[in-house]
Parts: structure tokens; C-alpha cells; sequence
């Protein structure tokens, strides 16, 4: 793992974000996994990953939001509050790794009050309806609030958050990335999607409309699972390299992979992975990285 971010010097005035994780779902290392791609990081805890979280801080309100509440939350939401108090959850989708830390908002842990938690409406409705979701809710530890395709959410003065609908899994709710924007710069959180050619909105699109965009890298290559891997469909990291491969070196520069499984060998910073990566001009997000907006 990287150093944390309030390590770096003091805070400027522009919002900006950090990267509280990187890791899938179920992070890394992985409960029942006894491969090499775990074993080392069960071993020493410095050589694994926190699940996939953004934070966003704004220092003139001295507030802080987490997009998505992962089961890292208690690590990530105490990194994250040494820029302020928390103000709310932006939620991507209902899979494990980016709603199940909100449980660490209720009684048993945290007992917030009415901390907003902003949802496309099947999501919202999960988690109104219900249990032990609901429970939150009514007992005022958080206060659901539906948000819409498209439409911006104003957080702060100088900082925006826009949900938008991709194609997924969406057994139990939508699934949106959403777009980061303060006064200079914007930024793209997309942990999960189908392949690309299952979205109607071109990536090179998306790409040209960020300053930078963190992007779906579950699996490096097909094969990596003992499984059909069509069952839980992501962009191969190799896919999107090639997708790519012909874009301007600008657009390219803007890609940060995320959201890594457990077996993806772009994990290993120094394997032949994530040297293929940085060749082609893009790179692996880093836990503790932050950029102003």
C-alpha cells in the first residue's frame, strides 16, 4: 500500500479527491483464498488492497463524502475524515463491496445521524424497504436521498457529483459511474461495467469529457478465473489496452484501472502486468493518490 494522503502537504483551497482502494469487491487479500496472489498479502496486511472507494474533500466547508461505503469503510472513513466530517455516500450500485459498509453507520458501530446517502431509485428503494438497511434509516442514522441519470448533485460551492446509468449486473439496483467536477478540473469514478460494447456511450467519449477517469479493471485477461468468467462480464484490462491502443496518448494518460480482483496480476506493481499497462500509456490507481479539481 501507498503512504496516506494527509502525509503529503497541507491541503489547498480547490476540492479534491483521493483513492481510499482499489481492490474488488471482496478486496485482497480474499476470504478462502489460499493462491500466491493472497497468500503474501495474509501474511503482511502491507501487501494487500482496500476495496474500491473514492473520497471527496472540500476544505473551505471542511466536509468529506465517500463514493460508494465499502467493507473497509472504518479504515477508509477514518484516512478520509483527517479532511473533514463526513457529509455523505455516493453509491454506485448494490453488489457487496460498494454499499455493505453503510452497516457501519447504524447503533452497533458508528450511530450517525442522518448522513445523506444518494442512490438511483432502485437502489434507493433496497435500501428504504429493505432490512437491515431500512433499519438505518428509520432509526435516523442516514437519510436516503434518490438521485437521477444525468442530473447534478451539488455537494459544496466549488463541488458537483453527476450519476451516470452504465450497463451491468443489476440484479438488485442501477448501476451508475459518476462524474467528479470542481472548479478547474473533473474526474470519472467507474468501477464496474459490462464490456464496452454493451454501452452506448463510446469510452473514447467519456474520456475526452474528463480530466482523468478511474475505470473498471476487475480481470486483466480472460482465463484468470477456474469459472466462466461470461457469468460476471467486465472489460478485460486487456480489451481495453486494445480499444485503446490507437487513441491519442492524451486520452490514454487520463486512464487510472480499478476495482482489481484478488487474481489480477496488474495488482503486483513490478510484475509484467502492470508493465504492459504503463507502456501503453496508462496506469494503476494507487491507494492514497489525490488529485485537486
Amino acid at each position: 500500500m501507498t503512504s496516506m494522503w494527509w502525509m503529503t502537504p497541507a491541503l489547498a483551497a480547490a476540492p479534491e479527491i483521493v483513492v481510499l482502494g482499489i481492490a474488488q469487491d471482496a478486496g485482497h487479500p480474499q476470504a478462502g483464498c489460499r493462491k500466491s496472489c493472497c497468500e503474501e498479502a495474509f501474511s503482511d496486511p502491507a501487501a494487500g488492497h482496500r476495496v474500491a472507494s473514492l473520497g471527496l474533500i472540500d476544505p473551505d466547508s471542511e466536509r468529506v463524502w465517500l463514493v460508494d461505503a465499502t467493507p473497509d469503510l472504518p479504515r477508509q472513513l477514518h484516512d478520509l475524515s483527517q479532511g473533514g466530517a463526513l457529509a455523505g455516500v455516493l453509491i454506485t450500485h448494490a453488489h457487496m463491496g460498494h454499499y455493505t459498509g453503510l452497516i457501519h453507520l447504524g447503533r452497533e458501530a458508528m450511530g450517525a445521524d442522518a448522513i445523506p446517502v444518494y442512490a438511483m431509485p432502485r437502489m434507493a428503494t433496497l435500501l428504504t424497504d429493505q432490512e437491515p438497511w431500512a433499519l438505518l434509516g428509520r432509526l435516523g442514522h442516514v437519510q436516503i436521498r434518490p438521485v437521477q441519470d444525468q442530473v447534478e448533485l451539488r455537494l459544496a460551492d466549488e463541488l458537483t457529483a453527476t450519476p451516470f446509468l452504465v450497463p451491468h449486473r443489476d440484479e438488485l439496483s442501477e448501476t451508475v459511474g459518476w462524474i467528479i467536477a470542481g472548479p478547474d478540473r473533473r474526474v470519472a469514478w467507474l468501477p464496474d461495467i459490462d464490456k464496452w460494447s454493451r454501452w452506448d456511450t463510446p469510452l473514447e467519449s467519456l474520456l475526452a469529457s474528463v480530466d482523468l477517469v478511474f475505470l473498471d479493471g476487475t480481470f486483466y485477461a480472460n482465463g484468470e478465473l477456474a469459472r466462466d468468467m461470461s457469468e460476471i462480464p467486465h472489460p478485460f484490462v486487456t480489451e481495453t489496452l486494445q480499444r485503446l491502443s490507437g487513441a491519442p496518448a492524451e486520452l490514454r494518460a487520463k486512464v487510472r484501472f480499478v476495482h482489481l480482483n484478488h487474481t489480477n496480476p496488474a495488482l503486483d506493481p513490478g510484475g509484467e502486468a502492470a508493465r504492459t499497462i504503463r507502456a501503453a500509456g496508462m496506469a494503476i490507481a494507487e491507494e492514497g493518490e489525490r488529485h485537486r479539481l
